[in-house]
């Protein structure tokens, strides 16, 4: 239809690789943050509470704001917090697979809910240290929350999300206060400290911590799991891939990044124009939305030779990080879930074949497999 197609309900539709790739640069575009989404009226989608929330947090921020919120959630998410997680996620993930294989032993398993599912939450609940008791809610949490960030989410869809992001927020900020009282070594403690030093105004720091750790959370849970099942389910349904890649374990990095741009887990991303721009022939006024349709750019045939075609040993570039300032400070979180998985996985059950075809849960821009269910022969 083209490289920017107009949408049924309003703004822009970008398709093309570059474009995305070129507007996610651009200082001349900029994310849906508080003060925008204040604009566009009590009416709607982005005046639900949970909305209002998500404006608050590091993905929705724009320059100086996110500048400095970048800066305070980084230097605690790190090179160092990486190599850290490295025995905990090896660790995690050969308990999930001793799981798996009694799931197995009795016939069908669903991956999903075995696997994919507790990998992200375990990691990222283990390096904030929270309990362990709290993980099923926190998961569940952020399914509901998600839909706040869904292209076109119905208005049952926003009461879960308000409802949820209302729990997550209450109990993060309990967390805040906990750590404040009693800090460690761990990254909310250490967020604390930072934001101490940036913001003179204790309840205004303390609410910046709240809502990185709200997004931490967030990002870990949802998109991590996606990315799980959807490598494991394209590997499966391409056998013959699968065991090239048992026999040539080397290539498990490259076979993640094609899994990303074959399948991302996040196909969308909002943009507006910080003025009146003009794109591939196209006037876009200030303040008007595009949406980067990120699952299209990432097949984009001018960018890839047989896009449609799922091949890891492909070199795949993909904008499923997103792109420039608001680059995933998790990516490589992400990507070490992935590949420590997928290793084990490889070694484990080489035989591992799909079950049945999976179930899909209704979204358009975070997609996610209900169900992932697998068998041994």
């Amino acid at each position: 239809m083209g490289d920017v197609v107009p949408a049924p309900w309003g703004g822009l539709l970008v398709t093309s690789f570059d474009l995305c790739d070129r507007i996610l640069r651009s200082r001349d575009w900029l994310v849906p943050d508080a003060d925008w989404r204040l604009r566009q009226g009590g009416s709607t989608r982005w005046s639900a509470a949970s909305s209002r929330m998500m404006g608050r947090t590091l993905p929705a921020l724009n320059p100086p704001e996110h500048t400095r919120a970048r800066r305070a959630t980084g230097r605690v998410l790190d090179r160092g917090s990486l190599e850290a997680l490295r025995p905990v996620i090896a660790e995690t993930t050969g308990g999930l697979l001793d799981r798996l294989a009694g799931g197995l032993a009795s016939g069908e398993a669903d991956f999903g809910m075995l696997v994919s599912e507790e990998l992200p939450v375990v990691t990222i609940g283990r390096w904030l240290g929270l309990p362990p008791s709290d993980y099923p809610l926190l998961r569940d949490l952020t399914h509901d929350q998600v839909f706040a960030q869904e292209l076109l989410p119905s208005a049952s869809q926003l009461a879960l999300s308000d409802s949820a992001t209302t729990e997550l927020h209450a109990y993060f900020a309990a967390l805040v206060r906990e750590r404040r009282a009693d800090p460690g070594p761990d990254p909310v403690s250490a967020w604390i400290r930072l934001w101490d030093e940036a913001e003179p105004d204790r309840d205004t720091a303390d609410e910046a911590v709240c809502h990185t750790a709200l997004f931490v959370l967030l990002a870990a849970l949802e998109t991590t799991s996606t990315l799980l099942s959807t490598m494991v389910r394209l590997l499966l349904d391409h056998p013959r891939q699968w065991a090239w890649l048992r026999a040539h374990p080397e290539h498990v990095p490259g076979a993640v990044e094609e899994v990303l741009r074959y399948d991302a887990p996040t196909h969308v991303i909002s943009r507006v124009a910080a003025k009146d721009l003009t794109i591939a022939g196209t006037d876009v006024r200030a303040d008007r939305t595009v949406h980067l349709m990120v699952g299209a750019a990432n097949r984009d045939p001018a960018r890839h030779t047989d896009p449609d075609v799922f091949d890891i040993r492909r070199k795949a570039a993909h904008l499923s990080f997103s792109g420039g300032i608001h680059y995933c400070l998790g990516a490589p979180l992400a990507r070490l879930e992935a590949t420590t998985l997928l290793t084990a996985l490889l070694e484990r059950f080489p035989a591992l074949r799909p079950a049945r075809p999976p179930e899909w849960a209704p979204r358009v821009a975070f997609r996610r497999l209900l169900t992932l269910p697998v068998a041994l022969p």
